[in-house]
């Protein structure tokens, strides 16, 4: 018989700032946001519950190269999308849809099972920054 996980605050603010956000978080991020509401929420904290998160399959982890995991709502992830990661500040974001033709780029006699696409660049905020910061 499988026992019932404790519905903990910082487990529900936790839950809460993966479903509101725009694309996976970091554990920093989530802390960020858990702050708000729940000051005494530390780094440690997030990591047990995220381990717990994962291991119950209610969050995925979305790897990015040279950084830590980002982690968003398995429900999020059962939706086919990509990401772009913003080079200025650092944030990941959804992107929906996918590009066509994925399929003739495998070699011949090969199979693709899934695959996954990381865009990188500037988000909107991170370019205007850059180009005000340019013009001073």
């Amino acid at each position: 018989m499988k026992v019932p996980k404790r519905k903990t605050k910082q487990r529900e603010l936790i839950r809460s700032a993966l479903s509101s956000a725009d694309g996976p978080l970091s554990p920093s991020e989530i802390l960020e946001l858990s702050k708000e509401d729940c000051p005494s929420i530390s780094l440690a904290t997030v990591y047990r519950a995220l381990k717990s998160l994962l291991k119950d399959e209610e969050v995925v982890s979305v790897p990015v190269p040279g950084e830590p995991d980002r982690y968003e709502t398995a429900h999020c992830a059962h939706r086919h999308h990509h990401h772009f990661h913003c080079d200025g500040c650092g944030k990941v974001y959804h992107i929906e849809g996918c590009p066509e033709g994925l399929r003739a780029l495998v070699p011949k006699g090969f199979t693709m099972m899934r695959h996954e696409i990381m865009l990188y660049g500037n988000c909107d905020w991170c370019k205007n920054e850059f180009r005000s910061s340019k013009l001073t």
